[in-house]
């Protein structure tokens, strides 16, 4: 089984940053791809950006050349900067960890309880 705890969320002004951290503690041996989705009230679940264990990164369209998914694996943490915050990023950041699957696809098996990101105007 896997625990992912996140922190950093908060309240910013349009323009503002910043940074999520998600903390992953138990059977990690399993994960091989951790990811941040984010959903805003009414509105489908999206992925924000992805990164496997071989380091390869995915971003959504909306978050490109804004937002940047990093790792540390000392601290088997996962984070997302996030820069010049726009009030559409207003949404609850979930972090994600699964695998790879051999057809290339991603599966995520373990979600964090979620940390509210509001950005106002």
């Amino acid at each position: 089984q896997v625990q992912l705890v996140e922190s950093g969320g908060g309240s910013v002004q349009a323009g503002g940053s910043l940074r999520l951290s998600c903390a992953a503690s138990g059977s990690i041996f399993s994960i091989n791809v951790m990811a941040w989705y984010r959903q805003a009230p009414e509105k489908q679940r999206e992925l924000v950006a992805s990164i496997t264990s071989g380091g390869s990164t995915r971003y959504a369209d909306s978050v490109k050349g804004r937002f940047t998914i990093s790792r540390d694996n000392a601290k088997n943490t996962v984070y997302l900067q996030m820069n010049s915050l726009k009030p559409e990023d207003t949404a609850v950041y979930y972090c994600a960890a699964g695998r790879v699957l051999s057809s290339g696809a991603y599966k995520y098996d373990y979600w964090g309880q979620g940390t509210q990101v509001t950005v106002s105007s």
